[in-house]
């Protein structure tokens, strides 16, 4: 059996993009008016001793899809920390997508996917899910990747492992559905013919 070519969102014109997905990429509304928020949760990175390669990545890849403009903030890995950010950008500042890099190994200080369980109203795991199956595709050390999605209130939070090639690789995943999620976040919940 052939297998089905599907185009990365990530790596095409806006033009592209939009034949292929319809309004599935991207925001609802101005994407100037939509921003997004990119966390890297990472102890060397928040003391300066890392560049920040992964969060890099995914503020690029949301720029592709439209949001702008696109918040960068590092913390360190700390369960607390992380989950205060999350509530803050959330709650405070109405960011409506947020996404993590880092954290979601199964190292002792890999404690993202907690926090984020600390903080969202609903789990989401087929995003999660989808996005593993991917990386399993490349990788076998995918299966030890613990990333969580859900939401709170109208936002949506996605963790992302911290190499800069998953980062790409799993936001690709996700992307074609972003659009049709944050909308049903934000309440609009009637179906298009």
């Amino acid at each position: 059996m052939a297998e089905e070519h599907i185009a990365n969102p990530l790596h095409t014109s806006d033009e592209e993009r939009a034949a292929s997905m319809g309004n599935a990429g991207g925001p609802a509304e101005d994407p100037s008016t939509d921003p997004a928020a990119v966390i890297t949760v990472s102890d060397s990175v928040s003391r300066g001793l890392r560049t920040d390669v992964g969060g890099q990545r995914a503020e690029e890849a949301l720029h592709r899809l439209g949001f702008k403009p696109v918040i960068r903030e590092t913390v360190p890995d700390e369960r607390d920390a992380i989950a205060a950010l999350l509530r803050h950008l959330a709650d405070e500042r109405g960011i409506r997508l947020i996404v993590t890099t880092g954290g979601t190994g199964v190292g002792p200080r890999d404690v993202t996917p907690e926090a984020t369980y600390d903080v969202v109203d609903r789990v989401v795991p087929g995003m999660a899910e989808a996005m593993r199956a991917e990386s399993l595709r490349k990788t076998p050390f995918a299966m030890i990747s613990r990333q969580v999605v859900g939401t709170r209130g109208q936002a949506l939070i996605i963790n992302l492992p911290g190499n800069p090639k998953a980062v790409d690789e799993c936001l690709a995943v996700v992307a074609p559905v972003l659009n049709h999620t944050l909308d049903l976040l934000a309440g609009h919940t009637q179906h298009k013919a």
